[in-house]
């Protein structure tokens, strides 16, 4: 669970919480995300797609942005096609990773390369070795909530 406000991601096995990390968020952290290039971190319940050992930001976990909610309200804004939506919506049943490149964004990841600032495009940025245990931690298809 990330909780944006907070600056923290809590690592839960079960309902047991194990560890808490300090994270950087996107460069404009309040609200959620919406659109490519809003340097906003997305908000909702997600799941890890893809474990990345060869990041460019040491090691990454991919989360599962745009959700069925974000897709609905793309659709309803005309940021993205009812074609672009099913695939989305395909992607997600499948809990595979949901099309990155729409005008909704993507390549959301949890990452390292530092943790003490804003500074990302919307991702959320751990210190490495805070990555790196997490890394081992978690397998893909592991939920994840971000909230404000």
């Amino acid at each position: 669970m990330i909780k944006k406000g907070r600056r923290q991601l809590l690592l839960f096995s079960d309902d047991k919480l194990l560890r808490t990390y300090r994270i950087g968020l996107g460069s404009s952290p309040v609200g959620d995300k919406v659109r490519e290039g809003d340097r906003r971190t997305p908000e909702g319940d997600f799941y890890i797609f893809t474990k990345n050992d060869k990041s460019a930001y040491y090691l990454s976990l991919g989360i599962s942005y745009p959700n069925a909610a974000h897709a609905e309200r793309g659709l309803r804004d005309g940021l993205i096609t009812k074609g672009q939506y099913d695939a989305i919506m395909r992607a997600l049943e499948a809990k595979k990773g949901p099309p990155q490149n729409t005008a909704l964004g993507g390549d959301i990841y949890i990452h390292g390369n530092g943790a003490q600032s804003d500074w990302t495009w919307g991702c959320a940025a751990l210190e490495d070795d805070d990555i790196r245990e997490l890394f081992k931690a978690v397998t893909v298809g592991t939920p994840v909530r971000i909230e404000p």
